[in-house]
């Protein structure tokens, strides 16, 4: 077998289907066809259950794809640290991060990547930080931005504080409390609330500030994104809890600030394996310095 097999094997299973994965590879779908068929010979087992309606991996291919992947990824890595070696960085950087980030730029973090670093290929993905830090752990991702409560620490992966930000009340323009100068978490424990799911890092701030003042309030709607959180809030239909930095960037919407409130750390998560010449490039422009101290 040979890695472009492995690569059309990989592209089937992540396409579901073999025309999407000889586009995604450039081939005609006959040429990958004819390949994944001469592997699954060589093996001696079929890698693909295929129907009139989709193509699925059978539990042969699902044994298959893992070992496969990391070959593809260790060549890579193999032609990223030989070009690193002759000062160029290439191959591939994948970062993930939650929807709201105050402590760094990232947009512009990484405009300044790419022009640096023209040869990188490279790729955003969202998610919860509970998410972020296990994709960080299984090799999916680079490194994660996230945002967590206090005393939360990542496990498995190599971690960095960035910043804390403290919440505020986030409030329609005509809510009674809108005026005020500061209010404190037993007031605003008769509101219903707009917040993110239960169980989520984002919504543990909050509730471990009130279970802290030994208060209870009532999230009304749990959302995903503050996308959908801040109409909900501008229509009235409960108040929120964000990190000061970031709710001051809501439009049409009044911030006051919470005695006593939650606090929001941010933290930079990347694997502990040892980070790809891509990777390491991408710490430096957060002035984070991977390099083995000196003994």
């Amino acid at each position: 077998m040979d890695l472009q097999q492995m690569r059309y094997v990989v592209a089937v299973a992540e396409t579901a289907s073999f025309t999407r994965a000889a586009e995604r590879c450039h081939v005609v779908q006959s040429a990958l066809s004819h390949q994944v068929a001469r592997l699954e010979k060589e093996l001696g087992a079929r890698l693909f259950e295929r129907t009139s309606r989709r193509v699925r991996p059978t539990t042969a291919g699902e044994a298959f794809l893992p070992a496969a992947r990391q070959a593809l990824e260790a060549a890579e890595r193999a032609r990223a640290d030989v070009a690193a070696a002759t000062g160029e960085i290439r191959g591939k950087l994948t970062v993930g991060s939650i929807p709201a980030v105050a402590s760094v730029d990232l947009p512009a973090v990484l405009r300044d990547y790419r022009l640096r670093y023209p040869q990188v290929r490279i790729s955003l993905r969202a998610g919860s930080s509970e998410q972020l830090v296990e994709r960080v752990r299984d090799g999916q991702l680079d490194a994660a931005l996230l945002g967590v409560q206090p005393g939360f620490l990542p496990q498995g992966v190599h971690d960095r504080e960035l910043a804390h930000a403290q919440h505020v009340a986030v409030l329609a323009p005509d809510h009674p409390l809108a005026t005020r100068h500061e209010v404190d978490l037993r007031l605003l424990a008769e509101e219903a609330f707009v917040d993110f799911a239960d169980g989520s890092a984002a919504r543990a701030q909050s509730d471990q500030a009130f279970a802290a003042a030994g208060l209870r309030r009532e999230v009304a709607f749990e959302v995903s994104g503050v996308e959908l959180m801040a109409p909900m809030v501008r229509h009235g239909l409960g108040i929120a809890l964000l990190p000061a930095t970031f709710a001051a960037e809501l439009h049409g919407l009044r911030t006051v600030p919470v005695t006593n409130g939650p606090v929001r750390v941010e933290r930079l998560v990347w694997s502990r394996f040892p980070p790809s010449p891509a990777t390491s490039a991408f710490l430096a422009l957060l002035d984070i310095d991977t390099r083995p101290s000196a003994a």
